[in-house]
């Protein structure tokens, strides 16, 4: 769950009224081309406030300037879309709008028929989202709206890095190296890792391979879904390196992610680990796990360090983003309600809350936090920013991934047998 903190949702009704009228291009994109009141079944990953609240209040605002639209709103625990949303597209009754995360996820979800494609819709106003939109499109056809983009790196306490003697964020891997020791020699965690979750092992051996690997076989590999370079394998090689300095807390692969002050992100919060390599929805998902309220200023992000021997360009960040997927059953209505989530108004208050990075440029500037704004500017500067692997891939040879890849963090497999499970995944799923 991308927590958030709380703010006031006011005066969005008229924005919302001003904004669908302003944009679309021959009027049809909006709710007006639904016959009818209709009702949205939407389920979002916002189980925690104020995020909960943040989602049920744009659902109020919206059905106030558009009653013929309401909304069921039904908040799911995040690591439970995976399994929730294929069984729910083989049922009669899926989520008229439902997380998504683009990718290969999304292309799995489109072979069910009950995706919406909503091309036609969207034409009017999906261009000034830009470059990222297309992480939602399968066969160019656009069948999800992201909302907000994620780009991932270490987030670190500054109190703690300064109590072990650290004077600035490391650049290589060997300064990195170094930064861990020290931070061990003082009795700090180094690093907390919710390995019970999966995912988060994942974002390091992405990262590995991010360094060893050029873009363009990224580019060619990741869309292909067949790993061939041997830089996928030295990738694991080099994450196996990094294991054996045993940088994370005591039982990292029993620890959830984001779920209570035990977690990954609880223990960076409280002060019980120097940081945690996550998205940049991280500072908000802490808030919510502490009762610091001094957080942000102890906070600071770096990117990934740059890696000896790899061809990978140390300016390409990994990422990805949230969005939403319409169901067949009212698509013309749910298209509507992405345009006014995509809108400025709504984006600015997205911005103004920490849950990620707006999508819609006139609400950059209205990011808070200092370290997000240098997020941000990291992300602009950014050469490349490939989609997280098991997002990228389709659903099975993600979770392939992330399985081998968790293999790898307790002690078992090897880097060769992190390819073949991609490569024999990919193989099963044509």
């Amino acid at each position: 769950m991308r927590h958030s903190r709380r703010f006031p949702l006011a005066a969005l009704v008229a924005a919302a009224a001003l904004v669908l009228s302003a944009c679309g291009g021959g009027g049809d994109e909006g709710p007006a081309a639904a016959s009818g009141p209709v009702t949205l079944t939407w389920w979002h990953n916002g189980t925690a406030e104020p995020v909960r609240s943040l989602w049920q209040q744009v659902a109020d605002d919206y059905h106030q300037a558009h009653p013929d639209v309401s909304f069921t709103v039904q908040p799911i625990q995040n690591e439970e879309f995976p399994t929730k949303v294929p069984l729910a597209l083989q049922s009669n009754t899926p989520p008229d709008l439902y997380q998504q995360w683009g990718g290969g996820d999304e292309a799995s979800q489109v072979d069910s028929g009950r995706v919406a494609d909503l091309t036609s819709s969207v034409q009017g106003w999906i261009g000034g989202l830009g470059s990222m939109a297309q992480g939602w499109q399968v066969g160019g056809k656009q069948y999800g709206v992201p909302y907000v983009q994620h780009v991932v790196g270490f987030w670190y306490r500054k109190d703690l890095f300064a109590q072990a003697g650290i004077t600035a964020p490391p650049t290589t891997m060997a300064d990195f190296a170094a930064a861990v020791g020290k931070l061990k020699s003082a009795g700090i965690a180094p690093i907390a890792l919710g390995g019970k979750d999966r995912w988060p092992d994942a974002f390091y051996y992405d990262y590995f391979a991010v360094r060893a690997c050029s873009t363009q076989v990224l580019k060619d590999e990741i869309a292909a879904v067949k790993l061939q370079n041997p830089c996928w394998v030295k990738a694991g090689q080099d994450l196996q390196g990094f294991l054996a300095t045993q940088p994370f807390q005591t039982g990292f692969n029993g620890t959830p992610a984001q779920q209570g002050a035990g977690s990954s992100a609880g223990l960076v919060a409280n002060g019980k680990a120097a940081m945690e390599l996550q998205g940049d929805w991280d500072p908000s998902t802490m808030s919510s796990l502490t009762d610091d309220k001094d957080l942000d200023s102890k906070l600071g992000w770096f990117p990934f360090p740059s890696v000896p021997g790899g061809k990978g360009n140390p300016a390409v960040l990994l990422g990805g983003g949230d969005g939403f997927s319409c169901t067949t059953r009212a698509a013309a209505a749910c298209a509507g309600f992405l345009q006014y989530l995509t809108s400025a108004p709504v984006q600015r208050k997205i911005a103004e809350a920490g849950s990620g990075l707006p999508v819609n440029a006139d609400a950059v500037a209205s990011l808070k936090n200092e370290s997000l704004k240098s997020v941000a500017e990291q992300t602009r500067k950014a050469s490349y920013v490939p989609m997280y692997f098991d997002r990228a891939f389709p659903t099975a040879v993600g979770q392939a991934l992330n399985d081998a890849v968790a293999n790898l963090f307790a002690g078992q497999g090897n880097p060769e047998a992190v390819v073949q499970a991609v490569n024999q995944a990919a193989t099963g799923n044509k």
